[in-house]
């Protein structure tokens, strides 16, 4: 897939993926900001030097400025803070997203993983929330049980599911529909680290726009108050899911005014208190004044920002991709460098390794050639005193 001209579409998706404008590329060029238009448009070619810089600003491999990636058809994609996150922010995030959706493709080249796992539902259906959750429970088999780690639970049910280190403060998690040779995925990316209990909410959230909105549907497109209204939906089906009716309502309504009674509720279904004080109200399990003054309390304690038990629970990672090219790599199906290679010259996608270790959520340095340890020493040099006696 190596090309000998210089891809101008790489290099614009290269920028956006770092946040860069067109003016900063050029300020750290020393190049007019016409001449970075060019060079994406096609109608200039970098100069070696101008080449070089742009690998070390940028931080791509020259080779990634001359491929052509195989081709992701690109659906919609849900942030859940779309309105407090800029079009630059969101731009950024796409192509991650696109990247370990290629990724994921070629590892299924050698790896079986489950194939996403959806029941079908009629639009009638997608209309009520609380029997869309409560189907989708049973068809997975979870009845009226607490889902105690939704991360694992999606990625066998054939989601893709990355971590991020994402800059932007306000970008919590998003999903993506993504398509790779004829293949749809959906991919969830986790960003900015909360506690766990408001990550598994996070997950069902994006889970929930999967199952309840249009795969095509264009968020730009949308005004204020319809964007929130899907938000408001794909909440709704979150703590539907998370928190079953039934046995909910059975947990909850033994001390439903007591916040320490929320603590222990926490442990059993792995959900903030806040979602639970929130999911109570919509059950009518509490009434207007009561959840108001909870919500005066839950502030009142300092639990917006951290509730208890938050501290002591660790965040549950995904784990599919890392498996796969840890059993490709340990049980010598593919090499580091072959691993690298293959990404590049079947896919066109030539990543620095450290690039890819962080979308797949590999362990820092894991990706980097190791020299080959020295067999051990069956013969040994004479002594030099030896063989000089000899030939004296």
């Amino acid at each position: 897939m190596f090309e000998r001209d210089f891809n101008g579409e790489r290099l614009r998706e290269g920028r956006i993926y770092r946040g860069f404008t067109i003016t900063d590329l050029a300020d750290e060029l020393e190049v007019s900001k016409q001449m970075i238009s060019k060079y994406e448009n096609g109608k200039a070619t970098p100069t070696f030097e101008a080449l070089m810089k742009m690998t070390n600003v940028l931080n791509f491999p020259k080779e990634y400025f001359y491929e052509k990636p195989v081709k992701v058809k690109v659906g919609s994609t849900y942030f859940r803070s779309l309105l407090s996150t800029g079009k630059k922010e969101r731009e950024m995030q796409y192509d991650r997203v696109k990247y370990i959706s290629i990724i994921r493709s070629m590892l299924e080249e050698y790896v079986e993983f489950p194939e996403l796992d959806l029941p079908s539902f009629s639009e009638e259906e997608l209309n009520d929330v609380e029997y869309v959750a409560k189907k989708l429970r049973n068809y997975w088999g979870l009845d009226d049980k607490p889902i105690k780690n939704i991360v694992r639970l999606l990625e066998k049910k054939g989601f893709v599911l990355a971590a991020l280190n994402i800059k932007k403060r306000t970008i919590d998690a998003f999903g993506s529909n993504q398509e790779v040779n004829g293949k749809s995925y959906y991919t969830i990316v986790l960003g900015n680290k909360k506690s766990f209990y408001r990550r598994q909410f996070d997950v069902a959230h994006e889970l929930g726009h999967k199952i309840l909105h249009d795969n095509n549907l264009d968020l730009d497109d949308l005004s204020r108050e319809e964007f929130k209204q899907i938000e408001q939906e794909a909440n709704d089906f979150a703590a539907a899911f998370l928190l079953p009716k039934e046995g909910f309502i059975k947990d909850v309504s033994m001390h439903p005014n007591n916040l320490n009674y929320y603590k222990q509720l926490k442990k059993k279904w792995c959900v903030s208190i806040g979602a639970m004080v929130m999911r109570a109200y919509k059950l009518k399990v509490l009434s207007r004044g009561t959840y108001d003054y909870m919500q005066r309390m839950i502030s009142k304690n300092g639990w917006r920002k951290q509730e208890p038990l938050d501290e002591i629970k660790l965040l549950k990672e995904p784990i599919a991709m890392v498996q796969a090219v840890e059993l490709l790599i340990e049980n010598d199906y593919i090499g580091k460098n072959e691993f690298l290679h293959k990404l590049s010259h079947d896919y066109g996608l030539s990543l620095h390794r450290a690039e890819v270790e962080e979308l797949i959520g590999l362990e820092d340095g894991y990706l980097h050639q190791t020299i080959d340890e020295q067999p051990e020493n069956i013969i040994s040099l004479k002594q030099i005193r030896q063989i000089n006696d000899k030939t004296s």
